[in-house]
């Protein structure tokens, strides 16, 4: 009887394993003129175009997934990236990627996920992605949201910004995530990108926990129809907070809201990881 229980927990494990493990649904390019190798140890050999795609279609019996019990989606490569990458959950949500780095994940909090079709690997030129793996991450607990700053900050062209004063990160750690509530400023015809720069007060140093996504200026680009951004802070940036607070402006963005989000887990999950 426990041979047989042990059997069927090892097969459970293994298949939730196998849930989060998404690297085969990626079969298929955008770009007729591209290609794609499925090797023999799991990777993807991705001859990428410009801002072509590699697509895996998570489509269940020809129908769109609810993708709500996720936090995020990450690809892993095998070696650094020569060229930006971006991440396109079904045309919707954008996450991006500069030169250089070994994994890019795109977090869906503050996003309906409960449609979800196809997921899209971009380059911004020509190059070779050596895909190691592309896996989902579950969501544990609920973030809790303080506010620290609201207003209606209309930042145009690098017009305007807005201070959080160090004393409001006195509770922060890492982990938390700093969110921004916002709308793109799209009266202009001839503004095509929008940018947001967030840096440690009174200097010109930049967040670390959304470095994989800034440009070589520093600034996360957001999509056309974005509303909401968020940056999950390492050991240094709660310090680097703590101390200097947080300065932030950009370009064409329109602010109400910068809060604070801490993880929080009720008893039942808690003693459920003790218990394990």
């Amino acid at each position: 009887m426990l041979l047989v229980s042990l059997f069927c927990s090892c097969a459970h494990v293994d298949s939730e394993e196998d849930k989060l493990n998404i690297t085969k649904k990626f079969n298929t390019t955008w770009n007729i003129y591209e290609k794609i190798v499925q090797n023999d140890d799991g990777t993807i050999t991705y001859q990428a175009l410009p801002w072509g795609g590699l697509v895996g279609i998570v489509k269940e019996n020809n129908m769109s997934v609810d993708w709500s019990g996720y936090e995020s989606i990450t690809f892993d490569f095998a070696e650094p990236t020569k060229v930006p990458t971006q991440i396109m959950v079904s045309d919707a949500l954008k996450t991006w990627g500069k030169p250089g780095i070994t994994s890019l994940t795109c977090y869906f909090d503050g996003h309906n996920m409960k449609s979800v079709d196809e997921i899209a690997l971009q380059a911004g030129d020509t190059a070779t992605l050596v895909v190691r793996g592309v896996r989902l991450t579950p969501t544990e607990g609920t973030w809790e949201q303080t506010n620290l700053w609201d207003g209606y900050c209309i930042m145009g062209n690098w017009q305007d910004g807005f201070v959080v004063t160090a004393d409001q990160f006195s509770d922060v750690s890492e982990g938390d995530k700093l969110e921004f509530l916002f709308t793109t400023d799209r009266s202009n015809p001839e503004v095509k990108y929008w940018l947001l720069k967030t840096i440690f007060n009174g200097t010109d140093q930049t967040l670390e926990g959304n470095s994989t996504e800034l440009n070589e200026w520093g600034c996360a680009t957001m999509s056309a129809n974005a509303s909401s951004y968020r940056i999950v802070l390492t050991e240094n940036d709660a310090a680097r907070l703590h101390s200097n607070g947080l300065f932030v402006n950009g370009y064409y963005n329109t602010i109400t809201q910068c809060n604070l989000l801490r993880k929080h887990y009720d008893e039942a999950d808690e003693y459920a990881e003790v218990v394990e």
